[in-house]
């Protein structure tokens, strides 16, 4: 689903007439006479038992960043449920500048103010929260006198698997000096390199993601489970494998390594040697990616490095996809991402070196022939 923030103003006017004012969002402690709107989920849900029947049948509960929920509906109003989490969410109705709730309080929220006309509404969870608890949304609901709509389908999605560069860590800060938050506070997926390259072709997106997570070992050897081992799962306590049978992406783009290479070995870690990490890392990346191929495959990868630590985290994401092409595969490519700023929090990507990011993505997409077509 592309990011309703960035579609432009003239496509917006043809299917979504501007709204007269900027909606005002209000929590309502009991709305009467809602009726449950359905709605499109970008990311990884876990439903359970549901807790406002107005909304639906269930609370969907999720862990992984940049999740959202997206609705449509013909009127002048529309509720939506937030559940308990630590979040920073994105209200954004047709075309119009998002309004950030952070740390909203669980319970309804009616956005209202809008001309009485076919709108779509959309819920961005825009920070990281990978420490917390996992966060629940509840969904949407409006009056018994307005219409349902059909939500935005779209048939081309993104897969994006990363670290904190694919979150978006930090990457509103206008300092590389941030305690950890004003990290959660300046994160905003939803300027991520990744949802950009999404919005740019109108295409559905899942942001796959841990800070500080690497391929086989985490930022100075810290602990948790590396991005592979969580990858197959809805949330990190690792109970329920994640199989949609909707969510089959054209395209994969992977960035990883720079939390496996970035900082030396400590002692008491598994590997003696720099030579002992680069084989582990290498033969495991290689699995992961064979692993994507089975689940996804026509999917064209993309893998990318930046010339970080030295040239390391290059040469050893050079070496997995020379492995993995010695094997037969072909819908793969390798794309080196060098000389970005990282002014962001703790040597982070800005936003202009997400913006650079994507330019570089979309210049590979558009330059290999097919790749939307996934064969």
């Amino acid at each position: 689903m592309s990011r309703t923030l960035f579609v432009t103003l003239a496509l917006a006017a043809l299917v979504f007439p501007a709204c007269a004012q900027t909606p005002q969002i209000a929590p309502v402690a009991n709305p009467p006479q809602l009726k449950p709107l359905s709605f499109s989920i970008g990311g990884r849900v876990l439903p359970a038992p549901v807790r406002d029947a107005r909304f639906g049948g269930h609370t969907y509960i999720y862990q992984w960043p940049g999740t959202w929920f997206e609705a449509s509906f013909a009127g002048s109003q529309v509720c939506f449920d937030i559940g308990k989490g630590k979040v920073i969410l994105h209200v954004i109705v047709d075309n119009q500048p998002p309004i950030a709730l952070p740390q909203p309080a669980p319970g309804i929220r009616c956005a209202s103010g809008f001309a009485n006309a076919p709108h779509t509404i959309r819920v961005d969870d825009v920070t990281e929260n990978q420490q917390d608890a996992p966060n629940a949304f509840d969904g949407f609901a409006i009056h018994a006198g307005e219409k349902p709509l059909d939500p935005p389908h779209r048939t081309r999605q993104i897969e994006f698997i990363g670290d904190s560069h694919t979150v978006g860590y930090g990457d509103t800060s206008p300092t590389r000096n941030c305690t950890n938050d004003v990290v959660w506070a300046t994160t905003d997926t939803s300027h991520a390199f990744g949802p950009l390259v999404a919005a740019h072709y109108d295409a559905d997106d899942q942001i796959n993601a841990i800070s500080g997570h690497g391929i086989v070992r985490n930022y100075n050897g810290g602990p948790g489970d590396p991005v592979p081992v969580a990858w197959p799962y809805i949330l990190f306590d690792k109970q329920n494998p994640y199989n949609d049978p909707a969510w089959h992406p054209q395209i994969i783009v992977i960035a990883l390594g720079t939390n496996d290479f970035s900082t030396r070995l400590r002692p008491g870690e598994k590997w003696k040697t720099r030579e002992d990490l680069h084989a582990d890392f290498e033969a495991t990346y290689v699995r992961f990616l064979q692993t994507l191929r089975t689940r996804n495959p026509h999917a064209y990868v993309i893998v990318w490095a930046t010339d970080m630590a030295d040239g390391e985290i290059d040469a050893e994401a050079r070496k997995v996809v020379n492995q993995w092409k010695a094997t037969g595969e072909t819908r793969v490519t390798f794309i080196p991402i060098n000389s970005l700023q990282f002014s962001a929090c703790n040597y982070h990507p800005s936003l202009a070196d997400h913006q650079t990011i994507a330019t570089i993505l979309e210049k590979t997409i558009d330059a290999t022939p097919g790749i939307w077509q996934g064969k």
